[in-house]
C-alpha cells in the first residue's frame, strides 16, 4: 500500500538540502524533503490488487476499485510517515463476474457482514536508497494482524494539469487463513484449489492534498 514513479522531481523551485540522515543513519535523497505533506491516492491511475495461485497451475489476479485513502509523507523524517486505507470489498474485480460473486460471498470476504477491510500504518523505516518498509495493521473480517509492506519510491512530478504527484510501488505476501479466509477444495491429484498465500500489490500514484 504503498504510501505513495523514475526518480526526477519536476519542480521549478530549488529544494532545500536535508540537515542529516534518518535515525538508522541512511542518507535520504534531498528531493524527498519537498514531498513532505498530505497526499491522496489517485484511483484512476493507481492499482490496489492481489494475485493468488489457482488449481496449482495458474495465477488469478484481481483488484479493488473502491477505497478511501489518507496519506502523510515526511521526507525529512520517514518514521513520521503514515497511511490509512479503507477498501470496500464488494468492489473486487477479477474479470469474471461469477468468481467475483464467490469472493465477496460467505466463503471468503462475506461482504454483507464485513463490507470493508482496512490498513492502518504503525511505523515506517527508510531501508536505504529508494526503499522503505511500512508496518501496519490489516483488518479483514474483523480480524486484525500486522503486515510489512516494501515500498519503492518511483519519483515525483508536476503533471500537465498542475497536480503534484508521487509514485510508489508496495508489495507484501500474506497467509489468508490468518484472517479467517479458510475456504478451499482439495484436488484429486493433490494440493488445493486456492493457495493460502496471497500477494498484495499497491501501484500508487498520489496527488498532494490541498486541504
Amino acid at each position: 500500500m504503498g504510501i505513495f514513479g523514475r526518480r526526477q522531481t519536476a519542480v521549478s523551485e530549488p529544494v532545500p538540502a536535508l540537515t542529516g540522515a534518518t535515525s538508522r543513519g541512511v542518507a535520504l535523497d534531498p528531493a524527498l524533503q519537498a514531498l513532505t505533506g498530505r497526499w491522496t491516492i489517485d484511483r484512476p491511475h493507481s492499482h490496489i490488487g492481489f494475485s493468488v495461485r489457482h488449481a496449482m497451475v495458474t495465477t488469478v489476479r484481481g483488484a479493488f476499485t473502491d477505497y478511501d485513502s489518507a496519506l502523510y509523507f515526511d521526507g525529512a523524517q520517514p518514521s513520521e510517515s503514515r497511511a490509512d486505507l479503507v477498501i470496500r470489498v464488494a468492489s473486487v474485480d477479477t474479470g469474471v463476474e461469477q468468481r467475483d460473486a464467490h469472493i465477496i460471498g460467505a466463503d471468503f470476504f462475506d461482504a454483507r457482514r464485513y463490507p470493508e477491510m482496512t490498513f492502518h500504518s504503525t511505523s515506517t523505516v527508510h531501508e536505504g536508497g529508494e526503499t522503505f518498509r511500512m508496518t501496519g495493521d490489516l483488518t479483514i473480517r474483523d480480524v486484525t494482524r500486522p503486515v510489512d509492506l516494501q515500498l519503492d519510491y518511483l519519483g515525483s512530478v508536476l503533471d500537465p494539469f498542475g497536480f503534484e504527484r508521487v509514485g510508489f510501488d508496495g508489495t507484501t505476501t500474506i497467509d489468508r487463513t490468518e484472517w479467517g479466509l479458510v475456504y478451499n477444495q482439495r484436488l484429486k491429484a493433490g494440493g488445493t484449489m486456492v493457495s493460502e498465500k496471497v500477494r498484495l500489490q499497491f501501484d500508487i500514484s498520489a496527488i498532494r492534498s490541498t486541504s
